[in-house]
Order: C-alpha cells, then sequence, then structure tokens
C-alpha cells in the first residue's frame, strides 16, 4: 500500500455523499405517498368526488409501483444510472404537477404514472448505492437509502398534511415537486455519469436480469418481504383508529404517535443496515420474531397509553430492522443482474402493504375487534419464520464448497 491510498477499513466505514443524496432524494418522493392519506377529506371536497372514489387515487399509486416499476427497470437498463435516476424524478414531478393542474380523472391517471416513476427511481437508488461502496458495506447503503422513506414517514408526510390544512391540500405536493427538482440538481451533480462500483458487474443485459428472476431463492425473499411488510404494517394502517377508539388518545396526539412509528422505523435501518452485511438472517430472524411478540402485546397494550406508545416505536424498529437485510439478500442471489431484481423488491414491498385493506377487511366485515388486525400481523410474522430459515439453509448449502 502506497502512503497515498486509504486503509480498506477506512473507505469502508464511510460511506460517500452519493448514498445520502440518494436517500434524500426517496424522502422527496416518498413523501407523496404518506402525504395523500392526511390530506383525503380536502381532496375530496374540492374535487367534488366521494371519498370511497378519493381513496382510489392511494390505489392508484400502489397500482403504479406494484405493476410499473420492473418493465420500467428494464427499459431503462442500457441507460447510464443517473440519466436513469434524473429521468424518473423528472417523471415523477411532472406528474405530480399535472395531477395538481387537472381534475379527479387527471390527477388518478397521474397518480399511476407517479407510481411507476416512483419504483423505477427506488430500484436504481438501490443498485446505484451499492455500486458506490465496498461489498461489505451494500446493506447499510441499501439501509441509508431506504432510510428516505421513514423520514418521509417522520417528517414528510406530516409536514405536507400540515401545509395541506393552514392552506390548500395542493400546496404540500407543490412542495414535493420543488424537493424533487432539488434532488435532480443534486443527482446531476453527486452522482458520478458511471458508478465507480459499476466495474463490478458485467455489462447490463436484459436476458440476463430476465434469466435471474428464475432464481428460486430470489422468490423466497419476496415471498419474506410481502409476508413481514404486511405483517407490521397491517397494524400500522389500523393504528389511528386503535389510538382514537380504544386508547381515547386526544385527536391532536394521534399524528404524534404515528410519527413516533417512523422515528422507531428510522433506528430499525440503522440497527439493520449495520448487522446485515454479515448476519443477514440474524436481522431478518430477529426483526420478523419481534413483530410476533409486538403485535400480539398490542392488543392488550393499545388500552393504555403508556403501554402503547413504547409499543408502536418498538414495532417500528422491528419491522425496519427487516430492511436492508432482505435488499441484501436480493443482490446477493443476484448479484449479476440487480437492476430488475432491486425494482420487484420495490414491487414486493407495495404488494405488502397493499395488500393490508384485504387481509383486515376478512375479521373486520364479520364484527372482530379492531384488534385482530395486530393478530393478523402477528400470523403473517410467524409464517415468514419457516422461509427465512429454508432461505439461510440455502444460502449455506450454496456457499458450501462440493
Amino acid at each position: 500500500m502506497t502512503a497515498t491510498e486509504t486503509p480498506p477499513s477506512t473507505r469502508s466505514r464511510r460511506l460517500p455523499a452519493g448514498v445520502y443524496l440518494l436517500g434524500y432524494s426517496l424522502f422527496a418522493m416518498g413523501s407523496a405517498e404518506f402525504l395523500l392519506a392526511g390530506v383525503l377529506p380536502g381532496v375530496a371536497a374540492d374535487l367534488n368526488v366521494p371519498l370511497s372514489s378519493a381513496g382510489y387515487l392511494i390505489t392508484a399509486f400502489a397500482l403504479g409501483v406494484v405493476v410499473g416499476g420492473p418493465p420500467l427497470a428494464v427499459l431503462s437498463l442500457r441507460w447510464p444510472r443517473r440519466t436513469a435516476l434524473v429521468a424518473a424524478q423528472g417523471l415523477f414531478a411532472a406528474s405530480v404537477a399535472i395531477g395538481l393542474l387537472g381534475g379527479y380523472e387527471v390527477l388518478l391517471l397521474s397518480r399511476v404514472v407517479t407510481g411507476i416513476a416512483y419504483a423505477g427511481f427506488f430500484a436504481v437508488a438501490s443498485v446505484t448505492a451499492i455500486s458506490l461502496v465496498t461489498p461489505d458495506r451494500t446493506a447499510r447503503a441499501s439501509g441509508v437509502v431506504v432510510s428516505g422513506l421513514s423520514v418521509a414517514m417522520v417528517a414528510g408526510g406530516p409536514a405536507g398534511t400540515l401545509l395541506g390544512h393552514l392552506i390548500e391540500w395542493r400546496t404540500g405536493f407543490w412542495a414535493i415537486v420543488v424537493l424533487t427538482a432539488a434532488g435532480i440538481i443534486g443527482c446531476l451533480i453527486g452522482i458520478p455519469a458511471a458508478a465507480p462500483g459499476a466495474g463490478r458487474a458485467a455489462e447490463p443485459s436484459v436476458a440476463r436480469e430476465l434469466a435471474t428472476m428464475r432464481r428460486p431463492m430470489l422468490w423466497g425473499v419476496y415471498a419474506i418481504t410481502i409476508l413481514t411488510t404486511a405483517a407490521y404494517m397491517i397494524t400500522y394502517n389500523y393504528l389511528a383508529a386503535m389510538l382514537a377508539g380504544i386508547t381515547r388518545v386526544p385527536g391532536v396526539w394521534i399524528p404524534a404517535v404515528l410519527a413516533l412509528f417512523g422515528v422507531g422505523a428510522f433506528a430499525g435501518l440503522s440497527i439493520g443496515g449495520r448487522i446485515s452485511d454479515r448476519r443477514p438472517h440474524f436481522a431478518l430472524l430477529t426483526g420478523a420474531a419481534a413483530i410476533v411478540i409486538l403485535s400480539v402485546v398490542m392488543t392488550a397494550a393499545i388500552r393504555h397509553v403508556w403501554a402503547a406508545v413504547p409499543a408502536v416505536f418498538l414495532l417500528g424498529v422491528a419491522g425496519f430492522v427487516l430492511n436492508p437485510a432482505v435488499y441484501g439478500r436480493v443482490f446477493a442471489i443476484a448479484g449479476d443482474a440487480p437492476t430488475l431484481a432491486g425494482a420487484t423488491t420495490v414491487s414486493a414491498f407495495q404488494l405488502g402493504i397493499s395488500l393490508t385493506p384485504v387481509l383486515a377487511a376478512v375479521p373486520l366485515a364479520g364484527g372482530g375487534a379492531l384488534t385482530s388486525v395486530c393478530l393478523i400481523g402477528a400470523a403473517l410474522a410467524a409464517i415468514s419464520v419457516p422461509l427465512i430459515l429454508l432461505d439461510r439453509a440455502t444460502a449455506r448449502n450454496t456457499a458450501r464448497p462440493s
């Protein structure tokens, strides 16, 4: 080693600024997902549509993410990553702005396009982040990028909702357009045209990307992703209703308790990012087991505010400890063709979120207690445990020399 070279240990401890820039961009774009729910009544009143119709705007975004993300990732496969990132952000910002200028139908269509652009950016950002770091820091880099979503949950969505209530519901979305434009400028300045780690992988190939998707281990990780995401999000999605109807928390404090879940998510991502590169299955098993326990505990804790508040925080930690490990496993399995695999991971996360209303409707429509959703979450997390154990055993057998 020459005097000018940086020791590997020093390089590996520090993540490049570009990784944090990608996390910021995901925060800006992810805020659009969490903002709409907070201003939905105002949207329905302003556009003169029923609240149920306004709710389809949330579904439209999810549909764009689930269905459109992987095809967009394939279409942009041969583009330079910085070009793909900027194009996805530009499409996102333009579709948000167009939706704000039209009526309900225009906004509905724009939400689908926004979801496609968001998923495409998420996938390329994850691949770009791991190309900017050494192989022993891929899960940590992915965790930093995903942490943009937890910041959006804690700050972006609530801040936009507040703007919407104080001024007009479109105000928060216009702020997102501005923040996304800043992210475009940041990517142009801070992301290299050719990522330093790009040479570690072979040249992009649609055929290889599609062949990678046929690996059974990859779909096992996607199943784990869908189950665990639905497991913690089904409780989160009904937290406001439980806090109001069971805990009897004053309405003004409910957003603060929900934000605490996001604080826990941020902590979970930080913890998971630091352990998942070396022990991904430990992170997955710990997170899944904690979701089972905390979901069951929540059925009793929700009756007392002193117990519900820490339980909400810990559930956020447990749920998001998993995310860096999920990305670590996906990129370990599909390291030679990560773009489509990464985009499908984003779709798996969104599919898990989208399934929660359907799963919750089963007991609630039959007159079940609201806390029954917590038990569904516990069951989903429990089902993921044998899949995690199977993935661990398969990974060990694959790594064992023949």
